[in-house]
């Protein structure tokens, strides 16, 4: 017999285990759950279906005028807000809402923001000379307003000393001490006990005032 012939049932019994015992030939077994989680090509995340994160609600002190006196009010805003954006905020004059309590303002529109600087419990606020001179009420406002937010921009500091300055170098000082406060906030004497206390006047000048 050829060696040829001899070959082939030895190759053949070699063959049939593997047919009996169900092994393909040839091509690939898929075993297991489909993959999950693939992105398409240049997706790097999954889309976030969480809602946006809602802004806060924060309290400006403002102060305006009632009958002739000084007024501490809350105005409602979101989002966070600095000793600048709360003088703006005062120089625009009283909103809708306030109006119809009443209230209003001797500050005159603000041309240009004024120059606000920090030192610890002082604050002077330099104002631009399209200001003009301003009435005591009005340096009232203004100071008190920047007094109240300087406190509660630093509650550890306890009393504020605010400067302000006004064109030809006239200056006013206030404290913080001598203006009205809402039930919301307490003064180093202590709490509030009215949503809107009235003052007629703090004065306190410092080398004159406007009058």
């Amino acid at each position: 017999m050829k060696p040829s012939a001899r070959a082939f049932p030895l190759l053949l019994a070699a063959l049939l285990p593997l047919s009996a015992c169900g092994i393909p030939e040839t091509g690939v077994v898929e075993a297991g759950e489909p993959a999950t989680g693939v992105l398409d090509p240049g997706v790097t995340s999954a889309p976030s279906e969480s809602a946006p994160e809602a802004v806060p609600l924060v309290k400006v002190p403002l102060y305006f005028v009632e009958d002739g006196a000084l007024v501490a009010v809350d105005r409602t805003v979101p989002g966070s807000t600095d000793l600048g954006s709360s003088v703006l905020m005062l120089f625009k004059g009283p909103n809708d809402q306030e109006l119809g309590r009443g209230l209003t303002t001797e500050l005159p529109p603000a041309a240009e923001a004024p120059t606000i600087r920090t030192d610890g419990t002082g604050v002077t606020v330099q104002l631009s000379r399209s200001a003009g001179i301003l009435s005591d009420t009005a340096v009232d406002q203004l100071a008190c307003t920047v007094a109240v937010a300087r406190l509660r921009q630093d509650p550890a500091l306890g009393r504020a000393q605010v400067t302000v300055e006004q064109p030809g170098g006239r200056l006013a000082g206030r404290s913080s001490d001598d203006c009205p406060v809402g039930a919301d906030r307490k003064t180093p004497e202590g709490p509030g006990t009215a949503e809107r206390t009235a003052t007629p006047g703090i004065g306190g000048s410092v080398g004159g005032t406007g009058g």
